[in-house]
């Protein structure tokens, strides 16, 4: 009834006299709206203005006010009869007693709350305020911190600093600050439909079988699996193990790269020829008549012999070199080889270090929405321990033979004879004795038998040497 409406011109009563105005007037105890000048209300008048309906309202509220203080339709729907009942028997003072009891004990479950309210302190607050405060079951080993959110299986380890992620690429940012190598799961579970995505960091082992779309097994704080796929991956070292074999691992790879883009070329290029020698074979006979035939190219011949004799001079620097280093000993050999992978790993170890020294769990912690305010380590001692790598059981071992195994042509047998083979020629030639310590020379089987030596086939026979005279007798 306290509704306001704007100001503005009157309402004409015709066209609402059927829905609201009449029934307005009937609710009343008049017939019409001129019905109410008979109580001195309004009066006579065929309009009603704002002014006339604030009369109105006024007129109603202590009506409305006898309304609200009713208490009837709280109990409306127990019928007039049941209420009678109540209240004869008296239960209003019944009720009034209970909760006078209940007022009484007051003091008694207040304090049985705030014992309850201790104990569950007692129980959750310190392990709440030691994970907020210095990540004691983190750095502890025993429970997971409550920012764990399960474990990770895939390439044979097992990732146990696995965050839930809102938006990979929002993470990623703040994430990649930490200097770890992290990779990003879509998981999913067939059965309900679940998805989620995680952020798993990998401390140990390494990551050549790491790449985006492979799958793994996921299993949260509660046990139920999911499904996972990387999704995307921020690269950094793992290990100073994997720092010191990535030098080689890359040139490997390069190798292979340049060998399929040559072998693909070399192959369009059989192709092209074979497509020219098939369309020459089909016209033998027409360019057979227009041009005679051509003679062994001399040039092509003496190519080929320079080329043999570069490779082979190759060969003999390098076993030249490698004797060499052999004269120097053992020792100082191992020593060669030890500096030369230094000069070729050692950057990339030193680079590795230094970012696994900075690594931090504070920036993917703060991707997540947390507030650090240190710094929260992760060395690779204790990287080991959150990311499992799959061992053998004690006892067990592996069976590599391969029944199924394909018997190709023995390539590496057949290179090594003939790399053995000559390797015996030069040195029977005598060419690798300018390489050799005295003592290997003179004592070498084969360097014995050099063209020219003594007792090599075709040499002269060496006369016996003459005793040498006794002393005289005094």
């Amino acid at each position: 009834m306290a509704t306001e409406y704007p100001s503005g011109p009157a309402i004409p009563l015709a066209g609402w006299a059927d829905r609201h105005i009449a029934a307005f007037a009937d609710a009343t105890g008049s017939p019409s709206l001129q019905g109410l000048s008979g109580a001195g209300l309004l009066g006579e008048r065929a309009m009603l203005t704002e002014d006339d309906w604030r009369r109105v309202q006024e007129r109603l509220n202590p009506c409305v006010a006898w309304r609200a203080r009713l208490r009837g339709p709280l109990v409306a729907g127990l019928g007039i009869a049941r209420v009678q009942a109540i209240l004869a028997a008296g239960a209003e003072a019944a009720l009034a007693d209970l909760v006078a009891r209940d007022q009484a004990l007051e003091p008694e479950v207040t304090a049985i709350d705030n014992l309850e309210r201790l104990v569950l302190y007692q129980r959750d607050l310190y392990r709440l305020c030691t994970n907020f405060v210095n990540f004691k079951d983190f750095y502890d080993g025993g429970e997971p911190a409550i920012f764990q959110l399960g474990t990770l299986y895939l390439d044979q380890r097992a990732c146990h600093l696995c965050l839930p992620v809102d938006d990979a690429a929002r993470h990623g940012l703040m994430a990649g600050l930490a200097g770890a190598y992290l990779a990003y799961v879509d998981c999913t579970r067939k059965a309900t439909n679940e998805k989620m995505q995680i952020v798993a960091a990998f401390t140990a082992g390494d990551a050549d079988n790491l790449m985006v779309g492979r799958n793994g097994l996921f299993y949260d704080r509660k046990g139920r699996d999911w499904d996972g796929t990387i999704t995307k991956i921020i690269d950094n070292p793992i290990s100073v193990r994997q720092a010191f074999f990535s030098p080689y691992k890359k040139f490997a790879r390069f190798v292979e790269e340049q060998v399929a883009k040559r072998a693909a070329a070399a192959d369009g290029e059989a192709h092209q020829q074979l497509d020219a020698a098939a369309a020459t074979t089909a016209n033998l006979d027409k360019s057979a008549a227009a041009k005679p035939a051509s003679k062994m190219d001399i040039g092509t011949v003496a190519a080929l012999g320079v080329a043999f004799g570069a490779i082979g001079s190759f060969l003999t620097a390098i076993v030249g070199y490698a004797t060499g280093v052999f004269r120097l000993g053992v020792p100082a050999t191992l020593a060669a080889v030890v500096a030369v992978m230094l000069v070729i790993s050692l950057p990339s170890v030193v680079l590795a270090d230094l970012k696994l020294r900075k690594r931090n769990l504070g920036p993917i912690l703060d991707a997540n929405g947390w507030a650090i305010n240190t710094r929260a380590r992760i060395n690779v001692p204790f990287g080991t321990t959150l990311t499992r790598v799959a061992k053998l059981p004690p006892g067990a071992r592996r069976d590599n033979r391969d029944r199924y195994a394909e018997t190709g042509f023995p390539f590496k047998t057949v290179i090594g004879l003939l790399v053995a083979g000559y390797l015996a020629w030069i040195w029977y030639e005598g060419r690798l004795d300018r390489h050799l310590p005295d003592h290997v020379r003179s004592t070498s089987v084969l360097g014995s038998w050099a063209p020219g030596a003594a007792g090599a086939p075709g040499s002269a026979p060496v006369p016996p040497k003459a005793a040498a005279p006794l002393p005289a007798k005094p």
